[in-house]
């Protein structure tokens, strides 16, 4: 239907175009990048400095022109019927790129914006030697993992994880069973350009689930118009005989546009700092992404494509030494089909988005105990065999939408939305975790973004309602009878932020506000061993919605020599759900049931990057992440990371006038005693982890190539993460492991 609409527009040729030059020489830049965020149309500057824009619509946009070198400029042009002229001269920086933050609704830069947001390239978060996208992500402040070996990790934002945790990809929220502690986060991250953290509660934007904060994952920009490109990345790992590939091609017209992308992973076992194999910690990985996108003056749509299929061994004890790829029991298969539809329609002062999701997650289990008692150590340490039978088997279906219209009054933007998923989920395996069930989300919001001189205000409210219908399992009377359910949450969340220059050089945020989450499925009806978890879950029916509310201030202070800021926070969380050991078993498993009781957490970021002109190339940063969190009866809350001071020396060359970069960096982290734990966790010890890098472009053959050589743990210190869990098994995390990236672009 959409689509049938362009023939109205299809006749309009507005376009921009201009030139942009350096400003203390007057000579033209070229390769800027030169982009308008509402349209995602963008271009760069040619050899002379010259850019042009074509089938842009009428209307008030944003404009962003930035260069590695130089100070990222934001303005609002106004494109008229034809042909318009901007011209710019650049400003000479050390400061790194700012980005343009997508996670929310306004496409302002990180200065600009109300929201402090955490935002990282990917190709910056594939530098410090991550494994994966979930390892990856701990290099941001502020963000933890809860690990189960190296291939299973969800992220912790601010102590929240779990289903306090919203993640995005394609611009559609992921629904994975993400309730399990070895559930992982299903994402591979080829094709992801850049991931966005917003800490805090985003249940104003996001709906139930966002109490906690948003990981929002921004999938690889299609090519500029008339360009064509491809390339080739390959990754080893030694501690894990890993290796990662993936090669994408991408091309653009003037109004279609396609890209593909293709990755595969395989890991063996991983070593901790004493050599020990952790014994079905594999874990092996294919991923496709694909993406078709049509644009013409004012109306532009977008189809994107992500099948996900992986094998997870789930470790739970020591036993075979081996470098077997092929997991043993219990593991996990996995495959996930993501298909999402982003479609605008622009007026002259106003605008239209509507996107829609549709996520397949299919999710099997095969476990140890499906063998008979005298069979056991016949097939202890075996690889599974074909056509064993699942003892769980999960899919989840889930449609979500989401439709804003955004109109522009002066230096007031709006956004009213709505949005809303429906969400089943089916078994059809030997055993029942959760049962088969309906979810319904629907929510209305507004809200409105004011620019001042030096400052930005922005307000918004929201109702959402939630339905979940689950139906009966089992026999009555049994042990594991899970009765019927049929319940309805509803809330009213609101927000306010405030963000203003105080001086010339220090900049301050204030937000308050409230967020929820609904008790998901597993909370509510479970009633069985969750071998993965090595324990039997108890859910709680009468369990009522959390509710939070939260105080955010930031200050920031920047020169052409320092940056440093400090983001402190205080959250509030009522009726906050918790799994608690009743002392009990089932067999020989311990039984764990759902809790409620009200909870606060506290805490903040500091930090600093030094810069010192006119050395620019060197870079000394340091930041420090802490967070406390207790439950109303002063008992500490469960899996609240250790806090962590963070110190990096850089030193990086990047010439304007050259196509080549290279660095090297020295990482020490410290992760200090965590003896603030709940009563049924023990305490966990002081370590430090030291890592070192050193990357940048060479030229082979004429032909330019990116490499980066990084060593993780390079003392091989034998450790065990407070988040890890593995924990209560004794089970130490990854030792030195060094990592090969060779980018080759075609």
């Amino acid at each position: 239907m959409l689509l049938a609409l362009t023939s109205i527009y299809a006749y309009s040729q507005n376009t921009l175009s201009g030139n942009v030059s350096e400003a203390e020489t007057d000579e033209p830049l070229e390769q800027v990048s030169v982009y308008i965020p509402q349209l995602e149309n963008g271009t760069v500057t040619d050899q002379n400095g010259n850019y042009s824009l074509k089938n842009l619509p009428e209307g008030n946009y944003k404009l962003v022109i930035s260069y590695i070198g130089f100070e990222t400029y934001s303005t609002s042009v106004e494109i008229n019927s034809g042909n318009n002229q901007f011209d710019y001269q650049m400003v000479p920086s050390a400061i790194e790129m700012d980005e343009v933050v997508l996670s929310t609704p306004f496409h302002k830069l990180q200065r600009e914006n109300v929201m402090k947001v955490e935002q990282k390239s990917m190709e910056e978060l594939k530098q410090q030697g991550g494994i994966t996208l979930s390892e990856g992500i701990t290099n941001i402040p502020g963000v933890s993992s809860v690990s189960t070996g190296v291939g299973i990790g969800k992220p912790v934002i601010r102590g929240l994880s779990f289903n306090r945790v919203l993640v995005y990809t394609q611009g559609v929220r992921l629904e994975n069973q993400q309730y399990g502690g070895e559930h992982g986060l299903g994402i591979n991250d080829a094709g992801i350009s850049s991931v966005e953290v917003i800490k805090g509660p985003a249940s104003l934007l996001y709906g139930s689930d966002a109490l906690g904060g948003v990981l929002y994952l921004n999938p690889e920009k299609f090519e500029a118009s008339g360009q064509t490109s491809g390339d080739v990345n390959m990754r080893y790992f030694t501690n894990t005989l890993g290796y990662n590939a993936n090669a994408g091609f991408k091309t653009s017209g003037e109004k279609l546009k396609f890209l593909v992308r293709g990755a595969y992973a395989t890991n063996a076992d991983y070593e901790t700092g004493d050599g020990t194999s952790v014994t079905n910690s594999r874990f092996n990985e294919a991923d496709l992404k694909t993406g078709l996108a049509y644009q013409v003056s004012k109306f532009k749509t977008e189809l994107r494509y992500n099948y996900n299929a992986s094998e997870l061994g789930i470790p739970e004890e020591i036993g075979v030494q081996n470098n077997d790829r092929d997991p043993l029991e219990p593991y996990q298969e996995l495959s996930t089909h993501i298909i999402s539809s982003k479609n605008n329609l622009f007026f002259k002062k106003s605008s239209l988005e509507a996107t829609f999701g549709y996520t397949v997650n299919d999710r099997k289990e095969f476990e140890e105990h499906h063998h008979d008692e005298h069979e056991g150590e016949e097939h202890e340490g075996e690889e599974h065999e074909e056509g064993e039978g699942a003892a769980l088997d999960m899919r989840l279906s889930t449609f979500n939408y989401n439709i804003q219209f955004n109109p522009q009054w002066g230096k007031m933007t709006t956004i009213f939305g709505v949005q809303g998923m429906h969400q089943t989920n089916e078994n059809f395996g030997e055993e029942v975790l959760v049962p088969n069930a309906t979810t319904n989300d629907f929510g209305v919001l507004a809200t409105s973004h004011i620019h001042f001189n030096k400052s930005d205000l922005q307000i918004g409210l929201r109702y959402d309602l939630r339905s979940i219908n689950g139906e009966e399992s089992g026999i009555e009377g049994d042990e594991e009878y899970i009765p019927a359910l049929n319940k309805d949450f509803n809330s009213f969340n609101a927000a306010v932020g405030y963000r203003m220059d105080l001086t010339q050089n220090v900049m301050g945020r204030l937000n308050l506000a409230t967020g929820f989450r609904a008790p998901n499925l597993s909370e509510l009806t479970s009633n069985g061993l969750h071998s993965g978890a090595n324990r039997v879950e108890i859910g709680n029916p009468d369990l009522d919605s959390e509710q939070n509310f939260q105080i955010d201030l930031a200050l920031e202070y920047g020169n052409k020599h320092l940056e440093a800021y400090i983001n402190s926070f205080y959250n509030i969380v009522n009726d906050y759900i918790y799994l608690e050991p009743t002392g009990e078993f089932r067999e020989l498993d311990p039984i764990y049931d759902f809790q409620q009781q009200n909870a606060i957490l506290y805490g903040g970021e500091f930090g600093f990057h030094l810069h010192p002109h006119p050395i620019d190339w060197l870079h000394l940063e340091s930041s420090y992440d802490i967070v406390f969190g207790e439950l109303e009866d002063k008992s500490d809350l469960p899996l609240i990371p250790a806090n962590r001071w963070t110190n990096t020396f850089r030193v990086e060359w990047n010439k304007s006038k050259q196509d080549y970069k290279c660095y090297a960096f020295v990482t020490l982290q410290t992760f200090f005693d965590q003896n603030k734990v709940a009563d049924f966790e023990t305490p966990t010890s002081r370590y430090n982890l030291f890592n070192v890098g050193v990357g940048g472009d060479l030229r082979i053959f004429n032909q330019k190539v990116g490499y980066s050589i990084t060593g993780n743990n390079l003392f091989d210190k034998n450790y065990i993460s407070h988040l890890s869990r593995l924990k209560a098994d004794g089970i130490a995390n990854i030792g030195r492991n060094i990592s090969f990236n060779l980018n080759v672009p075609l």
